[in-house]
């Protein structure tokens, strides 16, 4: 218990003393004739009429706690900690090639957007590379850019300078910047490529993994086609803590998806409560001894006579 206002407080001790006086003192007698009648001891009337006495002073000090501001704790609440996820999606020239009812770009666009609906609450962030990179949505709760980015980013509307190249080494460095960025919650890259990557020879695979770890950052890279997913890729998802894996038909693809969100789950981050108003039990204490001490004044009441 906590008052937004404790000066208030000391204004306890005036109905403290008040109660005090109440009970220690004495009254003085009075007599009266009763034709020598001799009169029962009846000293609990005179205990009962000082507890009602103090009724008024019980309801002073209950309007002093009340004018001290009484202040209460919520119950504690979980929130649920943001992961900040970007995708680094390939749109090299061999993208193109047939998967499903259509091509590998399109079918890792259809399944990056269906993922969106199982992280509600998450910040996303859309990069694309072949020979260079680009990030086309920063990272954002705002999942509209992601929605209308398909028609744009297809491997045949990009420029021959562009899509010429799979360089997942540099495009895993600049996703880390951008990743960096961010002020709060983990870090999560998701990698979609159907090559290997010849920036990440020569130790270049764990060197890239380490500073993404040392970030922590995690990856988790998919594979698109055939064939088994590069082994320097598998050593950066590895390190960071993440997973590889490799999706030969558009539902495998999903599944994947389906299979990195139960990975990633989102963790719950434990509020510290804040501090409410609380009259409530002090209001209805003094208005519950203030109509105990009306009633009694129709008989309980202290007179000479």
């Amino acid at each position: 218990m906590s008052f937004a206002h404790p000066i208030v407080l000391i204004a306890l001790t005036i109905p403290i003393l008040l109660i005090v006086f109440q009970w220690i003192k004495r009254t003085r007698a009075l007599p009266l004739p009763f034709d020598y009648q001799k009169l029962k001891d009846r000293k609990w009337l005179g205990v009962l009429l000082n507890i009602v006495n103090t009724l008024p002073h019980l309801i002073l000090a209950a309007l002093i706690l009340i004018a001290a501001g009484p202040r209460a704790f919520e119950r504690p609440k979980s929130e649920r900690e943001l992961t900040n996820i970007l995708f680094c999606l390939d749109v090299s020239g061999s993208m193109v090639a047939k998967f499903g009812a259509g091509d590998r770009y399109d079918a890792a666009m259809s399944s990056l957007n269906e993922f969106l609906n199982y992280r509600d609450g998450d910040a996303f962030s859309l990069m694309v590379f072949g020979g260079d990179n680009l990030r086309w949505v920063p990272l954002t709760t705002d999942v509209s850019a992601f929605r209308n980015a398909p028609a744009f980013l297809h491997p045949t509307k990009l420029p021959p300078w562009f899509n010429g190249g799979t360089f997942i080494g540099k495009a895993l460095k600049q996703a880390q910047k951008e990743l960096l960025a961010s002020e709060s919650g983990d870090r999560m890259i998701i990698l979609l490529s159907d090559g290997a990557s010849f920036d990440l020879s020569n130790g270049n695979d764990l060197k890239i993994a380490r500073e993404l770890a040392e970030n922590n950052i995690t990856v988790y890279a998919i594979h698109i086609g055939g064939g088994a997913p590069p082994a320097e890729v598998s050593v950066v998802a590895s390190i960071t803590g993440g997973e590889t894996f490799a999706a030969g038909d558009p539902g495998a693809l999903k599944a994947v998806f389906q299979r990195i969100d139960e990975m990633a789950q989102a963790s719950l981050v434990r509020l510290t409560p804040d501090p409410v108003d609380n009259f409530k039990p002090y209001v209805i204490t003094a208005l519950s001894l203030a109509g105990v001490y009306l009633l009694s004044l129709f008989g309980l009441r202290y007179t000479p006579w």
